[in-house]
């Protein structure tokens, strides 16, 4: 930025070059930003100090079934540079195939730092600790983000649908309360998702699908796991 301070109601300008190979994917942490085409952006100073995220990206997509049209995108170029999925080969994601269990709480737990689990108590006789998901798992049981589908599998080929990945991520966050009203037909009160979808929307993680639904039963595909976390 062009200054250090800025007082409330100031115009702030924000210069951001990528290094060679990649561009800017997102910021955040400032409202009314406005892009003016030369890697600056201008945005009128609040009254609070502003935290200021940029997101770069590399410009090589390897994914010939991901581009520049579908939604998730930038999602899945983010997470194969975090390290948090790779594709399904080289050359492919595999956008629309299913997500189970355990690369579900996989993604979550590298999004996360992929943390040692304090504890190497299993309850679980279909996780063994040669699996990719071992510590996932264990780390997911210790956070309260899921438990088994009974007290002695974890049902990691299970897939998952949309409901539980968002009940998922929002658990991961702590469970926060939230006071946004949930429009969505197919979201009643009470349900085990009901707040997590509701954190979702108010939080810009989720807009439901295209005819104003949620679509809490449907298959939670790689593309909208990823996004989910993005």
């Amino acid at each position: 930025t062009n200054v250090s301070q800025a007082r409330e109601y100031d115009t702030v300008t924000l210069t951001c070059e990528p290094q060679e190979g990649y561009r800017i994917a997102r910021i955040t942490g400032v409202d009314g930003l406005v892009d003016n085409g030369d890697n600056t952006y201008t945005f009128t100073m609040p009254g609070r100090a502003v935290d200021i995220q940029v997101l770069f990206l590399r410009e090589n997509n390897p994914f010939v079934d991901v581009n520049e049209t579908h939604f998730f995108y930038d999602s899945v170029l983010w997470a194969a540079e975090e390290g948090i999925t790779s594709g399904i080969s080289a050359t492919e994601f595999g956008p629309g195939q299913a997500c189970n269990r355990a690369q579900v709480v996989t993604f979550l737990w590298r999004a996360a730092g992929s943390p040692e689990p304090t504890s190497n108590s299993n309850p679980f006789s279909d996780v063994s600790v040669s699996d990719f998901y071992y510590k996932a798992v264990l780390w997911a049981v210790e956070k309260g983000i899921t438990t088994g589908v009974d007290s002695t599998h974890f049902g990691p080929t299970t897939a998952c649908n949309r409901a539980q990945v968002v009940t998922f991520l929002w658990r991961s966050q702590g469970s926060p309360e939230s006071n946004a009203a949930v429009s969505f037909t197919d979201v009643k009160t009470g349900e085990f998702y009901t707040s997590a979808v509701a954190w979702a929307v108010e939080n810009g993680i989720t807009t439901g699908l295209d005819n104003g639904t949620f679509g809490p039963l449907e298959i939670c595909n790689r593309a909208q796991v990823v996004t989910f976390l993005y």
